[in-house]
C-alpha cells in the first residue's frame, strides 16, 4: 500500500505492539516499562472534559452569515458596513437542564449560540429559542438551575421543586407558559426560532447608542412535538435533534434563519412601560418592528464532534466594536460567568482551539497556562507598553462612554412595573396562542403539575394557580379543572387582587 503511515505515540515516536502488553514470560506479570500501555490508559480515562453545568447536550454546525439589510445608522460594526458582507459562523444548539445522555425531546428551553468570525474578532451571541427567561437577576441563577437538576438525596429530577420555585418566583410565569406550550418540545433544531433574549446596545459611527434585541426566524417553519409525541420519541430516538441536523446538512438541505432586530432609542427606553432590560419581558412587535438584517445558513457538519462541538466556547462578553452590553442584570452576570466556566471546563487557553480561535490577527500579552498552543508568542515582549513591538491601542476602538443615571447604590427592585409579571403572559395566552395551542398548553401544564408530590403539594399548586389566574382567568380555570381543584368565586377574586 502506498503512502503507508506509521503507528506512533502522542510524541510521534513509532511503536509496534498496540494490542499486547509487555510481560515477564507468557502469562505475566505486566511490566511498568510498557509506556504505550500507560499512555493509552492514561489518555483514555481523561477523554472526557467536565460536562457543561447547563447546555450539556448539544449539536453544532458551521455555516455563513450574509448581510441583507442596511443597519449602518444603528451600528458601526464592520460586519454590517455593507449589504452582501459575509462571515463564517459556528452554531451550537442544546438543551438546557439535561445531561449529555439526556433525550433531545425533553421539555426544556433550547440553547441557540452563535459565533461570528468577523474581521474585528469573534462575536458570540449566546441565546435561547425563547425571547424571555425564567429570572431577571443572575444572582438567582444557581438556585434556579438546582431546581432543574437532580435532587441531592434521590438523584432524580422532581416536578415538586420545579413548581415550588416557579410559584415562589412569579417573574418566571412568562417563560413557564412558553416552556409548557408545544414550543417547549421543538421538532429538532431546524424548526425553531432563536433569540439573543437580552437587550444589547448598538453604537454607530456618530457614537450614538440604540438598544436592540436579536431575533432569528427559522425559514424551515415552526414545528413542534406534542407532549405525547415527545415522550414517544425519547424512546425511539433520544438523539433525534442531532440526527435531524446532520442528515439535513449531509443531504444539502441547509437550514436557514433570517436575522432581525428590534431597535429602541434611549428616550423610548426611559418611557417604556416595563424595564426594557428585564429579560423576563418582550418588546411588543407592534411598538418596535422587526428589521431584516441578514441570513444565517448552516452548511457543514464538523469533522470531529468533540474537537468542534464539545470544546466550543461561547461568552456574551465577546462583543465586537459597534455592539455592546446593556444594564440587563442577567446579561451582566453572564459577562463573567460564561468565560469563567470555560476557563474551568476547557482551560485558560480554550480560545486557541480551532473552533474558538479568531481566524484573523490576534495580538495581546497573555502567555503560558495549561494547553498553550503554538509558539507562545516566541520571544516577543509579554508586557505593555514596551519599546520593541509595534502593537498600539487604536483610538477608533474606544468604547462608548456611558453616563450613569444614579449614584445611589442599593439592591433595586422597587418600580411597580418591574413586578408586573402577569400582563405579558396574559397577552401571550389570550392574543398570541390559537385555540389548539391553548388546549395543548393547558394539557402540558396539567400533566407536568400532576408530578407535584408531598405534604406541600396543595400549597404549591394553589400558589401557582394564583399566578395563572392573575395572568388570565380562563387559563387559571382550565388548569384548576384539569387538576381537579375546586375554586370558588371568592377565592378566585382574592387570588387576582
Amino acid at each position: 500500500m502506498e503512502n503507508k503511515k506509521k503507528l506512533t505515540n502522542a510524541a510521534g515516536i513509532p511503536y509496534y505492539y498496540h494490542e499486547d502488553s509487555q510481560t515477564v514470560g507468557h502469562r505475566g506479570p505486566v511490566l511498568l516499562q510498557d509506556f504505550m500501555l500507560q499512555e493509552n490508559l492514561a489518555h483514555f480515562v481523561r477523554e472526557r472534559i467536565p460536562e457543561r453545568v447547563v447546555h450539556a447536550k448539544g449539536s453544532g454546525a458551521y455555516g455563513k452569515f450574509t448581510v441583507t439589510g442596511d443597519i449602518r445608522k444603528y451600528t458601526r460594526a464592520k460586519l454590517f458596513s455593507k449589504i452582501g458582507n459575509e462571515c463564517r459562523i459556528f452554531a451550537r444548539f442544546s438543551s438546557v437542564a439535561g445531561e449529555k445522555g439526556s433525550a433531545d425531546t425533553e421539555r426544556d428551553p433550547r440553547g441557540f449560540a452563535l459565533k461570528f468570525y468577523t474581521e474585528d474578532g469573534n462575536w458570540d451571541l449566546v441565546g435561547n429559542n425563547t425571547p424571555v427567561f425564567f429570572i431577571k437577576d443572575a444572582k438567582k441563577f444557581p438556585d434556579f438551575i438546582h431546581t432543574q437538576k437532580r435532587l441531592p438525596r434521590t438523584n432524580l429530577k422532581d416536578h415538586t421543586v420545579m413548581w415550588d420555585y416557579w410559584s415562589l418566583n412569579p417573574e418566571s410565569l412568562h417563560q413557564v407558559l412558553i416552556l409548557m406550550s408545544d414550543r417547549g418540545t421543538p421538532y429538532g433544531y431546524r424548526h425553531m426560532n432563536g433569540y439573543g433574549s437580552h437587550t444589547f446596545a448598538m453604537i454607530n459611527d456618530q457614537n450614538e447608542r440604540s438598544w436592540v434585541k436579536f431575533h432569528f426566524k427559522t425559514q424551515q417553519g415552526i414545528k413542534n412535538f406534542t407532549l405525547e409525541e415527545s415522550i414517544e420519541m425519547k424512546g425511539v430516538n433520544p438523539d433525534f435533534s442531532q440526527e435531524d441536523l446532520v442528515n439535513a446538512i449531509d443531504k444539502g438541505e441547509f437550514p436557514k434563519w433570517t436575522m432581525q432586530i428590534q431597535v429602541m432609542t434611549e428616550e423610548q427606553a426611559k418611557n417604556f412601560r416595563w424595564n426594557p432590560f428585564d429579560v423576563t419581558k418582550i418588546w411588543p412587535h407592534e411598538d418596535f418592528e422587526l428589521i431584516d438584517v441578514g441570513i444565517l445558513e448552516l452548511n457543514e457538519i464538523p469533522i470531529n464532534y468533540f474537537a468542534h462541538v464539545e470544546q466550543s466556547t461561547f461568552a456574551p462578553s465577546n462583543l465586537i466594536d459597534g455592539i455592546s452590553f446593556s444594564p440587563d442584570k442577567m446579561l451582566q452576570g453572564r459577562l463573567f460567568s460564561y468565560a469563567d466556566a470555560h476557563r474551568y471546563r476547557v482551560g485558560v487557553n480554550a480560545h486557541q482551539l480551532p473552533v474558538n480561535a479568531c481566524p484573523y490577527e490576534v495580538n495581546n500579552y497573555q502567555r503560558d497556562g495549561y494547553m498553550r498552543m503554538g509558539a507562545n508568542s516566541g520571544d516577543s515582549p509579554n508586557y505593555y507598553p514596551n519599546s520593541f513591538d509595534n502593537i498600539e491601542a487604536e483610538q477608533d476602538y474606544k468604547p462608548f462612554e456611558e453616563e450613569l443615571n444614579s449614584a445611589h447604590v442599593a439592591y433595586f427592585n422597587r418600580n411597580e412595573d418591574d413586578n408586573d409579571h402577569y400582563t405579558q403572559p396574559g397577552i401571550l395566552y389570550a392574543k398570541v396562542m390559537d385555540d389548539e395551542q391553548k388546549t395543548h398548553l393547558v394539557h402540558n401544564i396539567v400533566e407536568h403539575m400532576k408530578g407535584i408530590k408531598g405534604e406541600k403539594k396543595d400549597l404549591i399548586i394553589n400558589r401557582q394557580l394564583c399566578h395563572f389566574f392573575r395572568a388570565n382567568i380562563d387559563l387559571g380555570i382550565r388548569i384548576a379543572k384539569g387538576l381537579g381543584v375546586t375554586i370558588d368565586s371568592n377565592q378566585m377574586q382574592h387570588s387576582i387582587q
